[in-house]
C-alpha cells in the first residue's frame, strides 16, 4: 500500500494495488474511488485533505496482532 499527499493540490491517495483503473466512483463529494476490471479497489482519492483529515502529512501505522492474549 502507498499513501502520498500532495500538498500543492491538497489531495490525499491511497493505492492499494499496482493494477490498471477501470472504473472510478465519487461515493460522496470529494471521495473517489477507483476499481479494477474485477471489480477490487484499487485506490481511494480524498480531495481538499485538510480539510477532511486533521493533519494530512502524518501517518500513524499500526499492525494488529493475530494472536489472542489469554489473561
Amino acid at each position: 500500500m502507498k499513501v502520498i499527499f500532495d500538498p500543492e493540490t491538497d489531495t490525499l491517495s491511497l493505492i492499494f494495488r499496482e493494477d490498471q483503473i477501470a472504473e472510478s466512483d465519487e461515493v460522496r463529494e470529494g471521495m473517489i474511488i477507483d476499481y479494477s476490471k474485477d471489480g477490487k479497489i484499487v485506490s481511494m482519492e480524498i480531495l481538499d485533505a485538510s480539510e477532511q483529515i486533521s493533519d494530512p502529512q502524518e501517518i500513524v501505522y499500526e499492525l494488529k496482532s493475530k494472536e489472542k492474549v489469554v489473561a
